[in-house]
């Protein structure tokens, strides 16, 4: 399927930014690669919303979309809209979610960014031409749901990405991939995990694990609920809105249900073993969530740090023990 041919490119690392949304536009929503920031950041600021700052500085972009889902990067919006000569868009996204007025909040928010969008000279879609573009994303992500249990967690997570900019790209070339069938099933939980710390995917695998779950931050956790046919063609739009708010969950959502929900039916339709969760320095909103959810479930679980570079001997110790244990 052919989509519009983007005429711009917007940088966002948010979830709740539908990339159908900017793609009916004529624009392109790209996915920058985080790497480290070029100094010690300062206290209280988060290593990956510093990166992604600093990223976004050269980025080859016409602007950026910013939520208030996470604390860091709302202050990294601040930064941006500072140091960056292109436009910052901050769409506010409600913690609640099981209100109209809440629903109703984030869809008037889709509509603000709709405007940012066509004064950046993107084009204001037809409900038709939505409908197409969310046709489109929507039967990518069920291909790669079917498709999951062959790929190598590194390849999916790449297909993931892939999937948010152009869904004709995302799904990879089948032969020669291998069976990935064998091993220990495994999940990785937390925030966003950039690409440098892919290597904790092939590490789990080298080692007799299997990851049959990616519920990251921008893993099969980001995905919104599948789209309803019907509902397509009578309110694209609304349907658009709905799926995103009411079908994402996060550890920033109160009440939180919504997440556990979610781990508790993935975890149990996937055989998972063991949790890793992954830490990172002040983000204090998953920080909260490794105690619940060591209480939450029988399952046993290791914490790793991803604020260093890839995995450390430290990391790779753990691990190493934590696999070698569900054996």
């Amino acid at each position: 399927m052919t989509l519009l041919e983007p005429k711009l490119a917007v940088a966002c690392d948010s979830p709740f930014v539908p990339p159908e949304w900017l793609c009916a536009h004529g624009v392109c929503s790209v996915r920058l690669p985080i790497l480290q920031p070029p100094a010690p950041m300062p206290m209280g600021v988060c290593a990956y919303a510093g990166a992604y700052v600093h990223a976004l500085r050269e980025a080859p972009v016409q602007g950026a979309v910013f939520t208030t889902a996470c604390d860091q990067m709302r202050r990294a919006a601040e930064m941006a809209a500072r140091e960056c000569s292109y436009p910052v868009f901050l769409l506010h996204a409600p913690a609640t979610w099981q209100t109209s007025s809440a629903h109703r909040l984030y869809a008037s928010e889709l509509a603000r960014l709709g405007g940012f969008l066509c004064r950046l000279g993107g084009e204001r879609p037809s409900n038709a031409s939505l409908a197409e573009v969310m046709n489109a994303y929507d039967t990518v992500r069920r291909r790669l749901r079917d498709a999951r249990p062959w790929m190598p967690a590194r390849v999916f997570a790449s297909a993931l990405r892939k999937c948010q900019s152009d869904p004709n790209t995302a799904l990879p070339a089948f032969p020669g991939i291998p069976d990935c069938g064998q091993g220990i099933p495994v999940a990785v939980v937390g925030p966003e995990l950039p690409e440098r710390f892919w290597d904790l995917f092939d590490f789990i695998e080298a080692r007799g694990g299997r990851l049959v779950l990616d519920a990251t931050g921008n893993g099969e956790r980001t995905w919104p609920a599948p789209f309803d046919r019907r509902a397509l063609h009578d309110d694209p739009f609304g349907e658009l809105a709905g799926a995103y708010f009411s079908g994402i969950p996060d550890a920033f959502r109160r009440p939180n249900t919504l997440l556990y929900q979610w781990l508790q039916r993935e975890f149990a339709a996937r055989g998972v073993r063991g949790v890793v969760f992954i830490r990172r320095l002040w983000c204090d909103t998953w920080a909260a969530e490794e105690a619940r959810l060591r209480e939450w479930t029988t399952l046993p679980v290791v914490a790793v740090d991803a604020d260093d570079e890839g995995v450390t001997p430290r990391t790779a110790t753990r691990l190493e023990s934590f696999l070698e244990a569900l054996r």
